[in-house]
């Protein structure tokens, strides 16, 4: 269906109980309509928006980034001025599209771009801690952040990893923070929301940058059992059955 369709949605709405939301950035600010069909459903025990990325009320990224998530931010304000029962999952970089990203595994290349700092949680990982979390009432109307010890990494520590699993070599090319920062400046809309995106989590390493707030927590301090894959069980994956590149919707 359309997400123009109010009463489609609502009548859908009544058949469950957690709704969970993946819409791509060129539709962020159509979650509105679905907060407006939850208010009027009434039965919406949790509603996770599309987030799943960095802890948005918590960085403050150069202007074309910053764009992209006030339209996160407008829907949690929606959610939370709306009474609905919600969690908001900050699952910082997606794993395995980072490092097609970063490393581009699948190109032959002897170099690699060097930006800094970034935490990679693999996608599976990401799907099956949120399952845990919609039904978690210690969830509820809090963040959740997915920030395990063990994934937290530098790209250099990443490039070691990954040359001594191949046994290759690469050239570090090393990216001042002003290259991103003036690329955001002169590149036409939504190309500058990516190098934004860039200079953020990597070169400023915002997604570690903060402390949690009351209505914050860590996912594997709430799941200690979880096992998260691991950086090195990662790059693994790719040295066995690699991941296909992805591509990001911003238009």
């Amino acid at each position: 269906g359309e997400l123009d369709e109010h009463e489609k949605i609502i009548s859908i709405l009544k058949e469950v109980d957690v709704v969970i939301s993946t819409i791509a950035y060129p539709q962020f600010l159509d979650q509105l309509k679905i907060v407006d069909a939850i208010k009027v459903a009434g039965n919406i025990k949790r509603f996770l928006p599309s987030e799943f990325g960095c802890e948005e009320d918590r960085v403050m990224p150069l202007p074309p980034f910053e764009a992209y998530l006030e339209k996160k931010r407008i829907v949690r304000r929606a959610i939370e001025a709306a009474e609905i029962p919600y969690t908001f999952v900050s699952a910082n970089c997606y794993g395995a599209y980072f490092v097609n990203v970063l490393r581009r595994p699948s190109e032959p290349h002897d170099d690699v771009v060097v930006y800094g700092n970034v935490v990679f949680n693999y996608e599976e990982d990401i799907a099956n801690c949120t399952i845990k979390v919609i039904n978690d009432p210690r969830t509820c109307n809090r963040i959740v952040i997915y920030r395990p010890q063990t994934n937290i990494i530098s790209q250099l520590e990443l490039i070691s990893v990954w040359e001594q699993k191949t046994g290759r070599s690469f050239k570090r090319v090393h990216v001042s923070e002003e290259e991103p920062v003036n690329l955001s400046q002169t590149l036409p809309p939504p190309e500058d929301i990516p190098t934004s995106i860039i200079h953020s989590i990597l070169a400023k390493g915002d997604l570690m940058n903060f402390e949690l707030g009351e209505d914050g927590i860590e996912a594997s301090k709430l799941y200690p059992d979880f096992k998260f894959t691991t950086i090195d069980q990662l790059l693994d994956i790719f040295l066995i059955n690699p991941p296909k590149p992805a591509r990001t919707a911003f238009e």
